[in-house]
């Protein structure tokens, strides 16, 4: 019987997202773009938290974002992958 060695971790490297940022999130933001690192593994929500934390004014305007990733509307469940696009688009109104 062969006896195993000790494991070795392999910590996953960041998840780079490029986060782009429409009308009232620019605003509560103060930029239209910025480039975020995350855990490998995060999701939509998990941005969502972080750039809360990192831009505590975009609490209130997050409520009612819509999220695209990759030009695609998701939900906050979405895995991010890195490279991604990560737009933040407040409804839209008129008529």
């Amino acid at each position: 019987m062969r006896e195993e060695g000790p494991c070795l971790r392999v910590d996953s490297p960041p998840v780079q997202v490029h986060v782009r940022y429409f009308a009232a999130a620019r605003e509560a933001t103060g930029r239209e773009s910025e480039l975020v690192s995350l855990e490998d593994g995060s999701t939509v929500d998990t941005l969502l938290e972080a750039l809360q934390t990192r831009h505590e004014t975009l609490a209130a305007a997050s409520t009612s974002l819509r999220v695209a990733l990759d030009e695609d509307f998701v939900g906050g469940d979405a895995p991010l992958r890195d490279g991604a696009t990560v737009a933040l688009i407040p409804p839209v109104g008129g008529g």
